[in-house]
C-alpha cells in the first residue's frame, strides 16, 4: 500500500525539480581550471606543504582498510545469550579485539532479531490457524 499517489512529492516544501546542487555548480566552475589547479598542489606539495602533500597522498593511495583474521570462538549450539558471554570471555581474555568482539556482537544481535521475528511469525499464523478453526 503506497502512502503517495505516483509523481506525489513526500516532502512538498523540499527543493524544487531542476534545481542544481550547489556542489554541481562549484565543480562547474573549477572544471576549467582543474589541470592548473592539480599543477599548484603537485608544486606546494614539492615545495613542503604538508597540507597539499596530504591532498595529493590522499588520491594517490586510498586508506588502507582494516583486514581482520578468521577467528574461532567456541559459540557451540548454545542460547544467544551464552553465544555473546562466549565473546565477551574472549574479549576480556585477549583473543579477539574489541573491534572483532564488536562486530561479532552485532552479527549475534542481528540473528536475535531474525529468531525473534521467526517466532512471532509462528505464533501469528498459530492464532490465525486457531481463529479460523473457531
Amino acid at each position: 500500500m503506497a502512502l503517495w499517489e505516483q509523481g506525489q512529492s513526500g516532502n512538498p516544501a523540499g527543493r524544487p525539480p531542476g534545481i542544481k546542487d550547489k556542489r554541481t555548480a562549484m565543480r562547474q566552475l573549477l572544471e576549467p581550471h582543474a589541470e592548473e589547479l592539480v599543477a599548484k598542489v603537485v608544486e606546494m606539495a614539492k615545495a613542503g606543504d604538508s597540507t597539499a602533500l596530504r591532498i595529493c597522498i590522499d588520491r594517490l593511495i586510498p586508506p588502507a582498510k582494516a583486514r581482520e583474521e578468521p577467528v574461532s570462538l567456541p559459540l557451540g549450539d548454545g542460547s544467544l545469550a551464552e553465544k555473546g558471554q562466549a565473546v565477551l570471555s574472549a574479549l576480556g581474555e585477549g583473543a579477539i579485539a574489541p573491534d572483532v568482539a564488536t562486530a561479532i556482537l552485532q552479527g549475534i544481535a542481528a540473528q536475535a532479531r531474525i529468531v525473534e521475528v521467526d517466532e512471532i511469525e509462528k505464533r501469528l499464523a498459530a492464532l490465525e490457524a486457531k481463529h479460523a478453526k473457531s
